[in-house]
């Protein structure tokens, strides 16, 4: 019996002893004891001194926040000195803009009030002398004999300058030569077949002779199955000569020629 109630007290004390509930608590308690007994631990101490770094550099932000708002406040009070200053500025030239806006009125109602008479001032004219008139021998008034608005000689003499001025006008105009059109032909002349004499066919070509045409180079370009065709250059004058009189005139030699086409038609 008294072994058995020796077991029980024993079971009875584990189960009122709670320590191992609260073991974290113990762990963390005997932890701050050693500390304090051999100093803190080299993570705490980084950890300290990581957290020391930080106040530092938010110490050291604010203060720069702090000088940036007092240089900015500085810079808006200046500013808005400067602003100040201006709109006085202003308001001065406002007030005399208005004080001589004032003046203007009074003075043009003072124009409008007074007569016209004070508004012009007299202007005293000197007397015209009157120009002495020369006394006619034979006395005689009649109106008929003074030429008030001049005499017809100098209209005469005034339209003789004219004329002779528009004459030399035209004679300078009339000696500068004209300047004449003129063109450059070149014609195809065909003839009708290889047995042509191409030489009596350029000879009957040149001797087509009129005002205003001047005969230039030839020669003979190759058509064909022996063919050959006579290209002629002439010069001609626009006025005188047209390529319908030209034709007209080289096709008349019907015995060498068949046909003749403008090739190039050029101006001078």
């Amino acid at each position: 019996m008294p072994k058995q109630s020796t077991n029980m007290s024993g079971l009875q004390c584990l189960a009122s002893e709670n320590i191992w509930f609260d073991k974290q608590r113990y762990d963390e308690a005997e932890r701050c004891f050693y500390e304090g007994a051999n100093g803190p631990s080299t993570e705490q101490r980084q950890v300290k001194t990581a957290l020391q770094q930080g106040k530092g550099r938010q110490h050291k932000r604010q203060h720069r926040n702090s000088s940036s708002h007092a240089g900015g406040d500085q810079e808006l009070v200046s500013r808005m000195k400067s602003l100040e200053l201006e709109n006085q500025n202003l308001h001065k030239v406002v007030k005399e803009m208005r004080a001589a806006l004032q003046k203007l009125e009074s003075r043009v109602g003072m124009l409008e009030k007074s007569p016209a008479s004070a508004a012009v001032p007299c202007v005293k004219t000197a007397p015209v002398k009157a120009a002495p008139v020369k006394q006619v021998e034979n006395g005689d008034d009649d109106d008929d004999d003074i030429d008030l608005f001049g005499s017809d000689d100098e209209d005469e003499e005034a339209t003789r300058l004219k004329q002779e001025r528009i004459d030399a006008y035209a004679a300078k105009k009339s000696k500068k030569p004209a300047l004449i059109a003129k063109s450059s032909i070149l014609l195809d002349v065909k003839p009708w077949d290889d047995e042509t004499d191409m030489a009596k066919l350029e000879e009957c070509v040149r001797s087509v002779q009129m005002d205003g045409l001047l005969w230039g180079a030839s020669k003979l370009v190759p058509v064909g199955y022996g063919i050959k065709k006579l290209q002629i250059n002439c010069v001609v004058e626009d006025d005188k000569v047209g390529t319908d009189i030209l034709e007209e005139e080289i096709t008349k030699f019907e015995d060498y020629i068949q046909s003749v086409d403008v090739a190039a038609f050029n101006k001078i």
